[in-house]
């Protein structure tokens, strides 16, 4: 499957518990920090997105691909190319009031193939390989049209979502929205994220799967762990019915630790995706 350009809201989760808060970047190879102009900022401002601490960064994919996103301290990203060719807030149809995206995997995209990747230094260990397990079974419990079919290995050119370790995340993640149809190819997760068990694996993993599938924060308006708006962004926060407009702060798509990061829905998340899909 072809990179999905990952269009969105705010950015990078890199850090602490959970899915959300952002720590020091260590390995340069990966990701390089420019400062933003004014004149980006301000568009970002007029998209309803969190314009606080912004940094572009070089995001490497696996397959070797890269590009430059806007990057704060959450775990989606906005590419800098076509940026000023975006509408600014008040020309989108948004929804006000869990929460997704406007792009969602179109019925023909369903049977999603999932891949643990198994290769060199971003191969998941034998934890986040029963996690992505767990997760992946979740999924297909759900009275839903989505199919995903777990397989290991390295071949991510067949792979529709591939589920990797990337270095620099730390006990977090990184992914992004569906795009024309398709899953978000990348759900990356963090070396450090087995060392907190199985359950807070399983948990991440989930958690940026829902994104690559079209699910956005559950608190995008006022995260848990800091309280700032991400902003609704071009993609869109739409209510989702039968869920609520609040924080569901059991949810697997909150933003930041909770302490009820077990890698299982709770009965929102199940409402929520079965009503998507």
């Amino acid at each position: 499957m072809k990179t999905i350009k990952l269009i969105l809201l705010n950015i990078l989760l890199v850090g602490a518990l959970m899915s959300c808060q952002k720590e020091d970047v260590t390995n340069e190879t990966d990701i390089t920090q420019k400062t933003p102009t004014k004149e980006q900022l301000i568009k970002l401002n007029a998209l309803g997105i969190s314009n606080t601490a912004v940094t572009i960064e070089k995001v490497i994919n696996l397959d070797g691909s890269s590009e430059d996103y806007f990057l704060n301290d959450t775990d989606l990203a906005i590419p800098v190319e076509g940026l000023f060719d975006l509408g600014d807030l008040e020309s989108l149809d948004n929804g006000t009031k869990q929460y997704r995206t406007r792009n969602l995997v179109s019925s023909a995209n369903r049977t999603i193939d999932v891949l643990g990747y198994t290769g060199g230094s971003n191969a998941l260990n034998s934890t986040n390989r029963q996690a992505l397990q767990r997760a992946v079974n979740n999924y297909n419990r759900l009275n839903s049209t989505l199919n995903m079919r777990l397989t290991f290995g390295t071949n991510y050119r067949a792979a529709d979502i591939t589920v990797y370790v990337q270095s620099n995340l730390g006990a977090g993640g990184l992914a992004g929205f569906p795009s024309q149809g398709r899953p978000y190819q990348w759900a990356r997760i963090g070396p450090s994220v087995s060392n907190r068990g199985l359950g807070y694996a399983t948990h991440v993993i989930t958690h940026e799967i829902g994104h690559c599938i079209g699910l956005r924060h559950t608190d995008w308006f006022r995260r848990y762990c800091d309280g700032s708006n991400e902003g609704q962004s071009s993609e869109g926060a739409i209510h989702i019915p039968g869920t609520p407009t609040g924080i569901d702060i059991s949810s697997t798509m909150m933003s930041c630790p909770t302490g009820y990061e077990d890698g299982n829905f709770n009965r929102n998340d199940i409402i929520a995706i079965e009503y998507l899909y």
